[in-house]
């Protein structure tokens, strides 16, 4: 079956899409996305192939999030989604957290974090998610605060805020923007609670981090917090 799968992905890649994706997922030498290859496949093409696999193993996939190929990393996370859905299982929580440094590029955080790991912490111990924060490795940094949008969701915020504030000095902007991200979907749902922690440390926030957080407010509240 995942011989099949490859087989199928490969028969729906686009060479042309393929070079747009490298160059916006910064591909290049030094960058955030070295060495990643892509076949060209749009997400929802993606999803539908994936619908298709959910029976795969979790050896098999392993294998995909291994891969140096984008698409078989997310195809796998899709799949993973879909069995972690089926019932809710620690198994699958307890993958994934193995194969946080395979989950290495930001679509790969933003489709799988809050869907996995932040549906199963819900209701239980958090502590896993402050251990992330304050980890050298990017992408776990930005699974701590990404897992916190299904809390959100919940109008839970403390989390996220305490999270934010962890990673408030970080120097990556895919960090700066997430946490600012979050920051956002908070203010959408309590914007009391938003702009408590905004008046606190706005003046030290990074640019685009205090920019993505205050981008739904009116124009005379974006100036104010803008030209300090």
């Amino acid at each position: 079956m995942l011989n099949a799968l490859k087989e199928e992905l490969e028969r729906n890649k686009d060479a042309e899409k393929a070079k747009v994706y490298s160059r916006f997922f910064k591909t290049g030498k030094g960058e955030y996305g070295e060495g990643d290859l892509f076949l060209g496949l749009s997400v929802p093409k993606q999803r539908k192939i994936a619908k298709n696999y959910i029976d795969l193993n979790l050896d098999e996939i392993q294998e995909l999030l291994l891969s140096k190929i984008h698409e078989h990393r997310l195809v796998a996370l899709m799949i993973l989604i879909f069995k972690y859905k089926k019932n809710f299982d620690k198994e699958i929580v307890d993958f994934y957290l193995q194969n946080t440094k395979n989950i290495n590029n930001w679509d790969l955080v933003d489709l799988s974090a809050y869907q996995i790991l932040g549906h199963y912490l819900l209701d239980k111990d958090k502590s896993i998610l402050y251990k992330l924060a304050k980890s050298d490795n990017l992408w776990e940094k930005r699974i701590s605060i990404i897992s916190t949008y299904e809390f959100i969701k919940n109008n839970k915020f403390e989390d996220t805020l305490e999270i934010s504030e962890i990673l408030l000095n970080d120097k990556h902007d895919l960090i700066h923007k997430a946490v600012g991200w979050m920051l956002r979907e908070v203010g959408k749902r309590n914007l009391e609670t938003e702009e408590e922690f905004l008046k606190k440390y706005y003046k030290q926030m990074p640019r685009t981090m205090l920019r993505y957080s205050i981008e739904k407010f009116w124009e005379e509240k974006r100036k104010f917090y803008l030209h300090f």
